[in-house]
């Protein structure tokens, strides 16, 4: 067995092969060129789009050469595969702003200046784009025949709903994909996730027909979708998807996903997506099973994959943020970890002024009453940045603020309010 492939098996990242034993001795022989497709359906990937980037990057570090198609032209269209109705179209203008940012999300990932086998961002736009209908239909429509692309499972889960036929042209666009960088690159392997396996196949089919059966040789490979033990989708959380852009995701928020693992999930996240050796996995394997409460797994799945999307100085960030709240001393914490720790936490916006504590908290909710807020601080309820609060007569003042700009209360065990200063 090739060694790539091989590890790819141990992680678990092989779903299906058009031809394992043709694709195995290919790799044996020679150094290929493989994509994998990222249509620009926002402006940021999120981490269910890791498992195609980092199997592009397992192939890249073995010596391969991937290439990143961002689908700046079928971005316009809609991949129907896995979608039960049609996603809402985007103009032009946008489609091209979000590729241009997948391309440089691509970039922390993949190697472009290798000296051996360099990365590849290609947009299939630049040939999409200049297509003439009449000449697409005659040379590219006529190798696809309706009943073959009705028996795709793209299609006939969208049969009974409905299906356009803009949608419906998505495999031969795809498929043309495939051919152009088949002829252009000299591209003999895609890759995908297992709901593209028709496209793919679409694909070497028109490779087939267009070149000739004894010239053409390409190959498919599809991963496994990521699915969640306790059945609810993976990538997603209360505050929606777990996104690559730190902007839309903090590197905080990012650790805590990893970190929250299921015991049942946790070793398949780390074959799926870290480069840890096979030695080090099944080490993690055996604490899971022997020690779980440690949650090392969890743990090194976190810092792997922190580090690698948002860098070593995000990673103890969100580290220093965790520990802060889990021991309860936020002084430590500067006003920018406070936004990332404290993104989903009820807000109020004070001026920046001497106010009596109790006042404080009834003002901002946290007490319903004046009475009810004496309580809470007599009987040591109240907590301002991590310390205890008895006094009623307590006059909250610069020093309470961090940095300026925040005080962090805390009512009993775990409901937090943040006061922001303006």
């Amino acid at each position: 067995m090739n060694e790539l492939l091989n590890d790819l098996k141990f992680r678990g990242l092989v779903n299906q092969f058009t031809d394992e034993k043709g694709l195995q001795e290919l790799l044996e022989k020679e150094s290929i060129k493989l994509y994998a497709g990222f249509d620009p359906t926002a402006d940021s990937l999120h981490i269910g789009h890791m498992l195609p980037i980092l199997t592009l990057k397992r192939f890249q570090l073995a010596g391969h050469s991937p290439i990143a198609l961002v689908g700046g032209g079928t971005g316009l269209i809609g991949d129907p595969s896995g979608k039960k109705a049609e996603r809402s179209m985007n103009t032009v203008e946008i489609v091209k702003d979000w590729s241009d940012r997948i391309k440089q999300q691509l970039s922390r990932f993949l190697d472009f200046n290798a000296a051996e086998n360099p990365a590849i961002v290609a947009n299939n736009y630049d040939w999409l784009g200049s297509l003439d209908v009449i000449g697409f239909l005659r040379d590219v429509g006529k190798n696809f025949g309706i009943n073959y692309m009705l028996a795709k499972d793209s299609v006939q889960t969208r049969i009974e709903t409905g299906i356009s036929f803009t949608e419906f042209t998505y495999m031969i666009l795809q498929s043309y994909d495939f051919l152009k960088l088949y002829q252009t690159e000299g591209c003999k392997l895609q890759i995908g996730g297992s709901d593209q396996w028709g496209n793919i196949t679409a694909g070497l089919e028109l490779i087939r027909k267009t070149e000739g059966d004894s010239d053409a040789k390409a190959f498919g490979l599809t991963i496994p979708l990521v699915t969640k033990a306790d059945g609810t989708k993976f990538g997603k959380t209360e505050g929606g998807a777990v996104w690559l852009d730190r902007e839309k995701t903090s590197p905080y928020e990012f650790y805590q996903f990893w970190i929250n693992a299921d015991d049942r999930d946790v070793i398949k996240y780390v074959k799926f997506f870290t480069f840890l050796s096979h030695e080090e996995i099944n080490k993690l394997e055996e604490e899971v099973q022997t020690a779980p409460e440690k949650r090392t797994a969890q743990k090194t799945l976190a810092e792997e994959m922190t580090k690698m999307v948002h860098g070593e100085e995000a990673l103890q960030q969100a580290i220093k943020i965790s520990q802060a709240l889990f021991s309860g001393d936020l002084k430590v914490l500067t006003a920018s970890e406070i936004k990332q720790g404290f993104k989903d936490v009820p807000t109020v916006v004070l001026p920046a002024e001497e106010k009596n504590l109790v006042d404080l908290l009834v003002e901002a909710k946290i007490s319903p009453s004046k009475r009810q807020a004496r309580e809470d601080v007599t009987n040591g309820a109240i907590y301002i940045n991590g310390e205890r609060r008895q006094e009623t007569d307590t006059v909250l003042s610069e020093a309470d603020r961090i940095e300026g700009e925040f005080t962090i209360i805390r009512r009993g065990k775990k409901k937090y309010t943040l006061i922001q200063y303006k």
